[in-house]
């Protein structure tokens, strides 16, 4: 795939030595014992809740070789941070190692924001999840490492189960599947009018997508002869998947169909829904006290493989972060090195023992025989993601899908609402934001 590398930033900027913030020393100290500075880290703030010890650890060996760097970790929140890093790289005071989350990649990868990795520096760069490693390459090169994957999975109220059917174990197929909530919403929908067996919001997108990708269908693709992307949301294929998604909605959701999945822990911790679609990690959030959860519903939420169409597992996107250096940055080989720690092997490792999924298949493979872990580790190698195209960021900026599931819900076809979402994408998936 050959697309023009748009250096948004500036040709001035990308040829300018800019000091990065705090950084100093440069590639003059041969010695690392006389390098001399403070490396900038911006890591979301996930890393200083969740695994604070990975980041102690990951300093505490930068540490050893350059004793005379600071690093400086600061912690960013996913709501601002894109329009915080923006802003950053606007100036001279940006940081030289940042966290992004992997649909953010390449928007920064295209106006040459960031610095090329070499593979070779880092531990299992050859097992690397593709779907992560994907999202850091273009035309061959790799402009960031691979943190850590998600995906998503079916999380579940296995007492609400059990009650309704008998059994707290979730059904492996679809059509037993929806045999299971009807039974659910009929025992627990009695008293409770807002009570979904399955809540899945209207402007879900990730999860409409993903019964796209089971019926193989796709967002868009890329048209080697036009050297362009097409979107092909209004593809047979795409349609049904799409379809199916909303007689899911309508059917099992009797809360706010309109919403999107923003709070749907939060609704099943309020025992309003018996199951729900979402990230391995948000089953936490459902029963954290700390985060609008209901401790109450502990050892009762369950996770599980997701059924999907046709006898098969629903296909999840894939989730997760990479690690990139700033182009800019006068501190690239510190930064690369503190990133080859923060995913090294024990690294991962540690991630894995918090079950969180590791940036390799090596690591991976462990994790899909762990009950705690099976469900998700087992969903992410049929895994789809969004295009790899130079105006995705512009398209979901502008909720083209989100918007398109609603106008389907208050009453459009789906043939006309798909056609017009096509047309849409068609004007901003080829244009670099």
């Amino acid at each position: 795939m050959k697309r023009k590398l748009i250096a948004a930033v500036g040709a001035a900027t990308m040829m300018a030595s800019v000091a990065a913030c705090g950084g100093s020393g440069g590639e003059a100290a041969k010695d690392p014992k006389d390098r001399k500075g403070t490396l900038t880290v911006w890591l979301m703030v996930d890393a200083q809740s969740t695994w604070p010890e990975l980041v102690k650890q990951a300093n505490t060996a930068f540490s050893k070789k350059y004793p005379g760097v600071k690093v400086n970790v600061q912690y960013q929140q996913w709501a601002d941070k894109t329009k915080k890093l923006d802003a950053a790289l606007a100036g001279d005071k940006f940081p030289d190692v940042v966290e992004l989350g992997n649909t953010e990649t390449m928007t920064y990868i295209l106006n040459g924001a960031l610095g090329e990795i070499d593979p070779k520096k880092y531990d299992n760069s050859d097992t690397w999840i593709k779907g992560l490693k994907d999202t850091c390459s273009y035309e061959g090169k790799l402009y960031c490492v691979p943190y850590y994957a998600g995906a998503r999975v079916a999380i579940y109220n296995k007492d609400m189960f059990k009650g309704a059917t008998g059994s707290d174990t979730l059904p492996t197929t679809e059509d037993a599947l929806t045999k299971a909530l009807d039974k659910v919403q009929s025992k627990y929908g009695k008293k409770d009018k807002a009570f979904s067996a399955l809540y899945l919001p209207g402007r879900y997108w990730y999860a409409a997508m993903s019964y796209v990708a089971a019926y193989g269908g796709q967002i868009a693709e890329y048209d080697e002869s036009s050297k362009k992307w097409k979107a092909t949301l209004s593809s047979p294929e795409a349609q049904e998947g799409i379809q199916h998604f909303i007689d899911l909605v309508k059917k099992y959701n009797h809360g706010d169909q309109t919403k999107d999945e923003q709070d749907h822990a939060n609704v099943m911790a309020n025992e309003k829904a018996a199951m729900l679609y979402g990230n391995g990690w948000e089953a936490g959030s459902v029963v954290d006290g700390n985060a609008n959860g209901n401790p109450k519903l502990k050892d009762k939420i369950g996770t599980a493989g997701m059924p999907g169409p046709n006898g098969k597992a629903l296909p999840s996107f894939i989730g997760g972060s990479d690690l990139a250096t700033i182009s800019k940055s006068e501190n690239q080989d510190l930064a690369e090195y503190w990133i080859s720690l923060f995913t090294n092997e024990k690294s991962e490792a540690a991630l894995a023992a918090k079950d969180i999924l590791p940036n390799n298949t090596k690591q991976l493979e462990p994790l899909k025989s762990k009950a705690s872990t099976a469900p998700i580790a087992n969903a992410v190698p049929d895994a789809w993601f969004t295009p790899i195209a130079p105006g995705w960021a512009a398209v979901e900026k502008k909720e083209t899908i989100e918007l398109m599931l609603l106008d389907i819900l208050k009453g459009t076809s789906v043939e006309d609402a798909t056609k017009a979402a096509d047309a849409e994408i068609d004007e901003l998936i080829n244009e670099a934001s």
